[in-house]
């Protein structure tokens, strides 16, 4: 593994042809040549790959297992001089009794060699016919292929400094998998050999099954289960090929194929890392397990470079990604903010909220996500109070979008134009209201919550807040402003997010979606500087702190990872390839890093407001920083990077 901290592995389902090992090696030699140009420092391949996995009774055959034997000789032999290790499958003697194992080869030499635990007996499988099971053995040390290596289950075996442990098939189908004490013992990427035969509904349940033991174990997983040329007597193979890690999966095989196949990602083996060092329960569980399993053996590996990273980095984190599910993640997450917003009405016995509605996108999902608050609590919409309050900068765009949307929703509306109060406010403070400076701009935020605020009181009611995840995380709010209300919705919310929710709401309203799909596209804009002389939108955010997808991208892997400036370079490098130059993404990472240590001091003070997803900057839950500490070491890390 190289300084990216990305590990590449394999899930390779070659041809077999039943009972002939040397055909077998043949085959897996060819597809290593494959993986090797491919950059792979980590091939699985099936169970029993080596005789195939439907020899049934010729398992007790001499002349089947010295094959076999002078097989993985063989393939040990081709590998002379690959960086890429293998593991196969293949029937091992030891002391008078046969075991089905999993044989870690690399560069010539066998590594380890690590026997299955649980031996199926039910149904179509018969195994405890021809297996022992290797459970509960202490490791050993054996002669295997000419070669001295060490044989059991408790022992791990690290690639490329990345420590792996392997099960076979039916070993990850029990309740307690061999791969959870591996992992617990260090094992950061998990492999199965399997040979798991097709049934109707079967592959979802075995997708789902590897998925959510990668996640268990924080790991990754790879899962390669026999294919095209295993005996169809009684069985049929379909040839699966799984990697995922930590939950997700990052590609699968087509299965069915008559040829041999593979599929190839890279882990990040850096992410896992911090999850484990960060979720301290692991830590826990590992040291309750006791489980101290030895590197056997050690192999090196090919190492990656940016260009040829096998693996998708997503742009956009915190969006749910497209698919069947995507309407159920999207009401999801409005579950959540109109549920804890409910909860804070009935608590106070609450009838009335008041909130700003600037025709912005933050405003206009804190409003919609108040008229779902009650609609729920069978609360009349005329509860809500919009108030739009134009100023200097406000465009009619803005302005009627905010007027059209409260109308079609319902809510009762108030505007009033706070120029002449914030005109007499320059006076009081004797500022020339012709520099366009801080003073002026924040003025005019203060002067709309101080309205807010004061309507609330009037009412008996609540300020709702809209200020986003985003903006906290830069800072971009007024502070005792736009920044401060009485509970704030959209807390756990970043942009990229917002604007998405606004449109899938969009989706599902007839009469409002015209003026949502507007909002949604208008440039994001305080709308503190006077308007240009055509009427359009002067500030626009983006060109003063930079692209929001840039900075929520920053934001999701500094909080969720703790990555240092440079990775998250390096994965936005990646990420946002032929979008926008190294220059570009460096300066604006600058920027955001800055910022984020500068501002610490409007998180401390924030108010209460749910949160959404694994990301938050809630001084009360995920984030606690002091609000004087130096970023010093961050801004040196990317005064590192020589983006060329």
């Amino acid at each position: 593994m190289d300084t990216n901290g990305f590990f590449r592995v394999a899930a390779a389902v070659p041809r077999v042809t039943i009972g002939d090992p040397a055909a077998n090696v043949q085959e897996i030699g060819l597809l290593l040549q494959e993986l090797e140009n491919e950059g792979v420092e980590l091939a699985v391949f099936p169970e029993m790959c080596i005789t195939g996995y439907t020899c049934a009774d010729l398992f007790h055959n001499t002349t089947l297992l010295d094959d076999s034997d002078k097989a993985l000789a063989d393939l040990a032999a081709q590998t002379g001089g690959s960086d890429v290790a293998c593991v196969v499958g293949a029937p091992v003697r030891v002391d008078g009794s046969l075991y089905n194992c999993a044989v870690y080869i690399h560069n010539g030499r066998l590594l380890a060699v690590i026997p299955k635990s649980y031996i199926p007996n039910y149904n179509e499988f018969y195994e405890r016919r021809w297996w022992r099971s290797g459970a509960g053995m202490a490791n050993r040390t054996i002669s295997l292929a000419g070669q001295e290596v060490t044989f059991g289950v408790g022992q791990l075996v690290e690639v490329g400094g990345v420590k792996t442990g392997a099960e076979i098939c039916e070993d990850l189908w029990v309740p307690e998998p061999p791969s959870v004490r591996a992992a617990l013992a260090g094992a950061e990427v998990l492999v199965n050999l399997s040979a798991s035969d097709a049934l109707t509904g079967k592959y979802d349940y075995v997708r789902n099954l590897v998925t959510s033991q990668s996640a268990r174990c924080i790991a990754g997983y790879v899962y390669a289960s026999a294919g095209v040329g295993e005996s169809s007597t009684d069985l049929v193979f379909d040839g699966i090929g799984l990697i995922a890690a930590n939950g997700r999966l990052h590609d699968e095989l087509d299965r069915w194929s008559t040829q041999p196949q593979y599929a190839v990602a890279d882990i990040d083996i850096e992410a896992l890392r911090r999850d484990r060092l960060h979720l301290t329960s692991f830590a826990d569980c590992a040291a309750n397990a006791g489980a101290n399993y030895p590197v056997s053996a050690s192999a090196g590996s090919a190492g990656l470079s940016r260009a040829d990273l096998r693996c998708k980095i997503n742009p956009t984190p915190f969006v749910p990604a497209d698919g069947p599910d995507l309407d159920s993640r999207c009401r999801e997450i409005v579950n959540i903010q109109a549920a804890g917003l409910a909860r804070r009405l009935r608590f106070t016995r609450c009838r009335s909220l008041v909130i700003g509605i600037s025709g912005g996108l933050d405003s206009t999902l804190a409003l919609l996500v108040a008229v779902e608050a009650f609609d729920r609590l069978n609360l009349d919409r005329s509860g809500i109070t919009g108030v739009t309050m134009p100023g200097f900068g406000t465009t009619g765009r803005t302005h009627d979008n905010a007027v059209a949307l409260m109308e079609t929703l319902g809510v009762s509306i108030r505007e009033i134009s706070i120029v002449p109060a914030v005109e007499q406010h320059f006076r009081d403070i004797d500022h020339d209201p012709a520099v366009h400076d801080v003073t002026y701009e924040n003025a005019q935020a203060r002067q709309r919550t101080y309205l807010l605020m004061d309507i609330a009181n009037q009412t008996g009611g609540l300020v709702l807040g809209t200020g986003d995840l985003s903006e906290l995380a830069l800072g971009w709010a007024t502070y005792n402003g736009d920044h401060m209300s009485m509970y704030g919705v959209n807390a756990g919310v970043p942009k990229t997010l917002v604007r998405h929710l606004v449109r899938w709401f969009a989706g599902r309203d007839d009469a409002s979606s015209d003026i949502l799909y507007d909002i949604s596209d208008t440039p994001i804009s305080p709308e503190l500087i006077p308007a240009n002389t055509d009427g359009t939108i002067e500030q626009k955010t983006e060109d003063l702190v930079g692209p929001y997808e840039l900075h929520d991208f920053f934001l999701y892997y500094m909080l969720r990872y703790g990555f240092s400036p440079s990775r998250i370079f390096f994965l936005a490098r990646h990420a946002f390839a032929g979008r926008y130059t190294a220059e570009v993404i460096l300066k604006w990472e600058r920027v955001f890093f800055r910022r984020f240590f500068a501002q610490q001091f409007k998180r401390s003070c924030l108010p209460d407001g749910p949160k959404v997803g694994s990301v938050c900057l809630s001084p009360r839950g995920d984030w606690r920083m002091p609000s004087d500490i130096s970023s010093q070491a961050w801004l040196a890390d990317l005064d590192s990077i020589r983006p060329a």
